[in-house]
């Protein structure tokens, strides 16, 4: 078990990528890991080989009686958590129009409603701290929309809008929140993590179809090195006042300015216009 210096991670989805090298950089900073897996196997395996440093639960994110249930036990075997990563979630290739109804509500339900119900579960254990550090993963994709990855970037930019408001929600009762937004990292979200649309539509193959090649191009070469995102995040749970947003590598930096110059130029050329629609 836990020291009282040790911090108290809870983190969803830590079977691979990201997620997996947070909790394995967590655990050897000498803070302690609560993780989950969809798999028992995998819970088995990682309580067996963490005893002193972790813990695994079951979980699936989409089902709310079992959020309850492990937010209950955690509650009751470690008393406080103080570090929340809603990491769960999955990539979505095609476009607008290719996607079904039913794709588009597992997206949500997954990437969205799914993370919510993890964060609220937990919101009454960190008020009653008052205190605590919700770290929701999100994208770049989060911020801007790539053709080709519109259902993604909906799920992701509800996460973000909604996240921005609870922020500030909390922000008065010692509860800190911070949205990361990482660019390509070489972790297997291109390869099992990323679902495409069953429909494909050939007016879309020079935008929608691009994308989904290049992002099969990339797989196993993209630029974000998991290992050091793992780093950042730590580091900005140590700080004070750690950032709203923190964008995770060099092209997530170039989305985010070119995100912010495009809202500046429709802003600066429109000024007038947007202006005028006033009594």
């Amino acid at each position: 078990m836990t020291n009282k210096q040790a911090k108290i991670w809870f983190i969803t989805g830590i079977s691979s990528g990201l997620e997996k090298a947070l909790a394995e950089a967590v655990m050897n900073h000498g803070d302690f890991v609560i993780g989950t897996f969809r798999d028992s196997r995998q819970v088995d395996q990682f309580n067996g080989a963490n005893s002193e440093k972790g813990a695994a639960f079951k979980l699936d994110i989409n089902e709310n009686e079992q959020i309850a249930q492990v937010v209950s036990n955690v509650t009751a075997q470690f008393g406080r958590v103080d570090v929340l990563v809603n990491n769960a979630g999955y990539g979505f290739a095609g476009a607008v129009e290719e996607a079904s109804e039913s794709e588009i509500r597992a997206a949500f339900e997954t990437n969205f409603f799914g993370t919510l119900s993890i964060t609220q579960a937990f919101l009454p254990l960190f008020r009653q701290q008052q205190s605590g550090h919700i770290i929701q993963i999100s994208s770049h994709s989060g911020i801007k929309g790539f053709a080709g990855f519109g259902i993604y970037s909906a799920s992701k930019f509800a996460l973000e809008g909604i996240s921005e408001a609870l922020a500030a929600e909390i922000a008065p009762l010692g509860i800190k929140l911070t949205l990361i937004e990482p660019g390509p990292f070489r972790t297997y979200f291109a390869d099992t993590s990323l679902r495409q649309a069953a429909n494909r539509f050939d007016d879309y193959e020079p935008t929608a179809g691009a994308f989904r090649n290049r992002m099969q191009q990339v797989n196993g070469q993209q630029e974000g090195n998991p290992v050091k995102a793992a780093a950042a995040i730590i580091q900005i749970t140590q700080t004070e006042n750690p950032p709203l947003r923190l964008p995770l590598g060099k092209i997530a930096i170039s989305t985010l300015t070119a995100k912010l110059q495009s809202v500046q130029q429709d802003l600066d050329n429109w000024r007038e216009v947007a202006a005028s629609a006033v009594y």
